[in-house]
């Protein structure tokens, strides 16, 4: 691009009459075919370049998805506690909702957590009968999960109220933002795992 804008000045500085006879007229063409370079320059410039994003814009999103965060797990945790649970047991009860008899190696793969975290929620899901565990078909060692009855009664009433809250902000953001906050989101997490990650979300429930 560079080198095509110079090339545009020296032809119109080679194409200029009098060149010879009027050496001031030559300076005052080749100034205007300067400016001329520079304004193609100013054109081209995108002002949206993430690039070029300043710290105060990372740190503006970074407070945002805080407030967004606290006002989004705000009501489920209010529900949560009427039945003696927390953050960690919503999350189990929605991605084994999510994913129906899989595995607890695979539970563990998606919340990254200790194993002594997940059976300390499990155990707790379990005896008050929200989650049920049942050995693999193939392999009689493995330990398959399903939500119960109760347990899918329960995901739902703490998940509904997350649910209206995208609804309500698709609503109002458009298309065009839906599919931007979910770059964004795949963006955030590591190179490594985001195909598997965005595979797994679209492929949950079917």
């Amino acid at each position: 691009m560079l080198i095509q804008m110079q090339r545009r000045g020296q032809n119109l500085r080679a194409s200029l009459p009098f060149r010879g006879r009027f050496p001031w007229l030559s300076m005052v063409y080749s100034a205007a075919a300067n400016a001329e370079d520079m304004s193609v320059m100013v054109e081209t410039r995108s002002p949206a370049n993430p690039l070029f994003l300043r710290d105060e814009e990372l740190r503006q999103g970074i407070e945002l998805m805080f407030y967004a965060y606290r006002d989004f797990t705000f009501e489920s945790d209010q529900q949560l506690k009427r039945y003696q649970l927390g953050r960690a047991h919503h999350r189990a009860l929605y991605f084994i909702g999510r994913h129906p008899g899989q595995t607890v190696g695979h539970l563990l793969s998606i919340l990254k957590v200790t194993k002594q975290s997940i059976s300390r929620v499990l155990k707790d899901l379990l005896e008050q009968q929200y989650v049920e565990q049942k050995s693999g078909p193939r392999d009689r060692r493995e330990r398959r999960l399903w939500l119960t009855e109760k347990g899918q009664v329960l995901e739902r009433e703490l998940t509904d109220r997350q649910s209206q809250r995208f609804a309500r902000a698709y609503r109002e953001t458009g298309a065009d933002a839906v599919e931007g906050f979910r770059k964004v989101m795949l963006g955030l997490l590591d190179p490594a795992e985001r195909i598997e990650v965005d595979k797994r979300v679209r492929g949950a429930g079917r």
